[in-house]
């Protein structure tokens, strides 16, 4: 099994979500903050876990889903920003309503409805194979604009 593969997923959806709550402001996206703290090897290095998500984040911003000024050492992206691209595939809304649509207002349900949300609550139930589907979602590039929501 490809378990930096889950890991993959799980840190580009943790990195996106943490810059969707501060959008649109920069922030620095610290390492540390989407994985926990990892004690560097004998020579000071990161440890591969580390590097492997610190590479999860330079892929998106290579990949057009976010932008940044520079690094911070190995620990940060400084002055991240999502880009247009990774904003509107973040705030889309998924198919299938929740069961109570009907009673909730309009800006509720497109809330909880949006990609955002989902990957939310995946990240926050460890729902490794939901995050995984959803974060598939991010990098379709079919799709669909009819489903944005902003």
């Amino acid at each position: 099994m490809d378990l930096q593969i889950d890991d993959f997923y799980k840190d580009c959806a943790a990195g996106l979500i943490q810059l969707y709550q501060a959008f649109p402001r920069r922030i620095a996206l610290y390492v540390d903050d989407l994985i926990g703290p990892s004690e560097p090897d004998q020579f000071g290095l990161p440890s591969q876990r580390h590097e492997s998500c610190l590479g999860a984040l330079l892929w998106l911003a290579d990949e057009g889903y976010l932008r940044f000024d520079s690094t911070i050492r190995f620990e940060a992206l400084d002055q991240a920003v999502l880009t247009e691209k990774g904003f509107l595939r973040l705030s889309r809304a998924l198919p299938g309503a929740p069961a109570t649509a009907e009673t909730l207002p309009p800006s509720v349900l497109r809330v909880h409805s949006s990609l955002a949300q989902q990957l939310r609550e995946a990240l926050r139930g460890a729902d490794s194979e939901r995050l995984v589907q959803l974060t598939r979602l991010i990098f379709e590039s079919s799709a669909d604009a009819s489903g944005d929501i902003v």
